[in-house]
C-alpha cells in the first residue's frame, strides 16, 4: 500500500538510473491494489498505474497484457494478508475468523465489486479466466484445503470428508451471495455457514440430549 513517500494516488520521488525488476513490480502492484481497494475498477488504467508507480506503460503492457490482468494482480496483491488463513488449533475459530475477514473485505470496500467484476469479465476473456484460476482460485482453495486438512487430521472434521467439497459449501456460499444479491452477506450469514457445516443440520432422534 501507498507509504509517506508517495501518499495515496501520489508518485515517488525517484532516483536516476534503472530499478530492480523486483522493485518497480512490488510498487506497480502497491498502487493497483491501493487504487482498486478505495475506488474500484473505474479508477484504474494503464497511464495512472504508469504515473503512480514510476513505472513505464511499456512495461505495464509488457507484464500485463490486459487492464484485467493487472488488477487481478493487483487485488491479489492487496488482500493477501487480509485472507491470510489463520491457524490457532480451533477449526471453528478460524474458520470464522477467514470468513469474517473475507465478507468484510467483499462488502465494506470496493474489492467485492472489483472481484466480481473480474469473475464477470473472465467469463469472455480466457487469458483473465486463466489467471484467475491460477493466481487467485486455486491459491485461496489450497490454503482452505490444507487448514481443513489439517482440523480432519486432528479429529475436529470426521474421518473421510471432502475437504474439496467444504471449501465450495463455505466459500461458494458466500460468492453466490456476491454474485447474485437476493440476501446480504452479513456475520449472523457467515456464523450459520459455520455452525451448520460443523454441528450438521440433520434432525436429531426425539430423546437426543
Amino acid at each position: 500500500m501507498p507509504d509517506a513517500a508517495r501518499g495515496p494516488g501520489g508518485p515517488r520521488g525517484r532516483g536516476r538510473g534503472r530499478r530492480p525488476a523486483d522493485e518497480v513490480r512490488a510498487e506497480v502492484l502497491d498502487a493497483v491494489g491501493h487504487l482498486l481497494l478505495t475506488e474500484g475498477m473505474s479508477g484504474l488504467s494503464y497511464e495512472r498505474v504508469a504515473k503512480t508507480s514510476g513505472a513505464s506503460r511499456t512495461t505495464l503492457y509488457k507484464w500485463w497484457p490486459s487492464i484485467g490482468a493487472l488488477a487481478l494482480d493487483g487485488y491479489f496483491h492487496a488482500a493477501e494478508d487480509t485472507l491470510a488463513f489463520p491457524d490457532t488449533g480451533d477449526i471453528r475459530a478460524d474458520l470464522l475468523t477467514q470468513l469474517r475477514a473475507f465478507a468484510r473485505l467483499m462488502t465494506r470496500t470496493p474489492g467485492g465489486r472489483v472481484l466480481t467484476e473480474l469473475i464477470g469479465a473472465s467469463q469472455t476473456d480466457p487469458g483473465l479466466a486463466d489467471a484467475y484460476r491460477k493466481l487467485y482460485s486455486a491459491h485461496r482453495r489450497r490454503l482452505a484445503g490444507e487448514r481443513l486438512q489439517q482440523a480432519r487430521a486432528a479429529g475436529q472434521i470426521r474421518a473421510g470428508i471432502d475437504v474439496r467439497v467444504l471449501v465450495d459449501q463455505l466459500w461458494g456460499a458466500v460468492y453466490h451471495r456476491l454474485l447474485i444479491p437476493d440476501e446480504p452477506v452479513t456475520d449472523a450469514f457467515v456464523t450459520a455457514l459455520v455452525t451448520n457445516l460443523l454441528d450438521g443440520v440433520a434432525a436429531r432422534p426425539e430423546g437426543d440430549g
